[in-house]
């Protein structure tokens, strides 16, 4: 009987996708057969700018904010290791993706039985739910603080991202990337100019990114901010969104098609992603040499930030630049949260429904949460609703990362591709290593 079962696993991977992940703009960017680097490069740039923006999400804000008001730049290095560590797991989404032609949550399906899948696409909805709870807030806390839209009215607007993102992909799949690119920018200057402004150390910076400090392990409140971090930055829903957006280029599924969509995909995700390292850096870089440089060591609130940072720099406008990144940081986030959503319900249950359905059906069960949340809560303690929405992603991380890693290691499912056996062994300490800090990081809430 077991062996049955696998044979019909197996049989359900190697089987034709007879439905390719986003349809509606599957292979729909054409990639020049001959052309320089940098034009076939620019062809394959966009996906991993998709991705980067679950890096610069408001759910990392709190726990950056809270590092560097308490700790100075001591866990710069924690962002770094952190960052490495996503480069090289949606590298593994990339190849996935373009190799096997399926997305994570739809190569999950070929692969377990249908109970070990119900309870997979459980967990990645209700990670999507908390990572959407934080994104919400966050643009919510924006509109608030720039516009003073109330609180829970700026919830139910950010629901309006599933009308822009219909309206992109009619217009081509460029488009929404064009827009998610733009607002990265916005991000990128508008710290780029609080950096300017708070004029950190950049001697501590040089030596905090590149130095851990033992301290780390022996402060426990530092330890704990620290897994924080590494639990937040490394988001299970955009290894599902990877593997499906980089099946949008047109690239020839050959086998030195396939060796070249890798390697150009793989050089915009790392880019993309460096510049994640750098907005998130910032947010800390920021809070150190504005609050902790100061005396406040206890800021973790978005809204305190936002009130101290003009009076603490000296600079009109610093409060308003902080704010529209913060808009910004939200909602790239949800543009992506909602089209990971659609991309884990199709893989895991393969339903047809139109695009717009489908979309109104994802958006709701991530918004409806939160619109909750927000209207119970209010505007207290939206610090400790942000921090609590990494403790429940953190739960899911490890769903996506096992399998992932499990997949590009099997060579029967990735031929040619399979992970080598140093990318093999690097990959499985990654996720034992990010399920062991997700573990201690759970042990540790309820504790307190």
């Amino acid at each position: 009987m077991a062996t049955k079962v696998i044979e019909t696993a197996e049989q359900g991977w190697r089987r034709a996708a007879t439905r390719p992940s986003l349809p509606e703009v599957f292979s729909s960017l054409p990639v020049p057969s001959s052309a320089t680097f940098l034009r076939k490069l620019l062809a394959f740039a966009g996906p991993g700018f998709l991705v980067a923006v679950g890096y610069m999400d408001p759910g990392n804000w709190a726990t950056d904010l809270a590092a560097g008001s308490r700790y100075n730049y001591t866990l710069l290095s924690v962002i770094m290791i952190s960052n490495l560590m996503a480069i090289l797991l949606q590298s593994l989404a990339i190849k996935l993706g373009v190799v096997t032609g399926r997305d994570l949550a739809a190569a999950c399906r070929d692969h377990f039985s249908r109970p070990i899948n119900f309870v997979l696409w459980g967990a990645a909805e209700i990670a999507i739910a908390a990572c959407d709870l934080a994104e919400v807030i966050g643009s919510a806390i924006a509109l608030n603080l720039i516009f003073h839209i109330p609180l829970l009215l700026g919830v139910c607007l950010t629901a309006l991202d599933v009308l822009i993102i219909l309206f992109l992909q009619q217009k081509g799949f460029r488009f929404l990337e064009a827009l998610v690119v733009s607002l990265i920018a916005t991000v990128s200057v508008c710290f780029g100019l609080e950096i300017l402004f708070s004029r950190p150390s950049l001697a501590g910076l040089a030596h905090s990114f590149f130095v851990p400090s033992p301290q780390i392990l022996r402060d426990p409140g530092m330890l704990y901010i620290a897994i924080g971090i590494l639990g937040a930055t490394v988001m299970p829903h955009n290894l599902y969104l990877h593997s499906a957006i980089v099946q949008t280029r047109a690239f020839a599924r050959t086998g030195e098609g396939k060796r070249e969509a890798i390697r150009f995909s793989t050089i915009d995700s790392t880019i993309a992603l460096t510049i994640a390292l750098f907005v998130n850096a910032a947010i800390l870089i920021v809070s150190a040499a504005s609050f902790y440089r100061n005396g406040y060591h206890q800021v973790a609130e978005i809204q305190d930030a936002y009130k101290l940072l003009t009076p603490l720099l000296g600079v009109t406008g610093a409060s308003t630049v902080f704010a529209l990144a913060l808009l910004a940081s939200g909602q790239n986030s949800t543009l992506t949260g909602t089209l990971a959503g659609q991309i884990v319900m199709e893989g895991f249950l393969n339903i047809r429904l139109r695009p717009w359905l489908r979309r109104l059906l994802t958006r709701s069960l991530a918004i409806i949460p939160a619109v909750i949340v927000t209207a119970l809560s209010g505007e207290a303690g939206t610090a400790k609703l942000l921090v609590l929405s990494q403790v429940i992603l953190s739960m899911q991380l490890s769903f996506a990362v096992f399998p992932l890693v499990m997949f590009t290691s099997d060579k029967q499912k990735m031929g040619e591709f399979v992970n080598p056996r140093w990318l093999k062994t690097l990959s499985w300490v990654t996720a034992a290593f990010i399920a062991i800090l997700n573990a201690w990081l759970l042990v540790q809430t309820f504790r307190t």
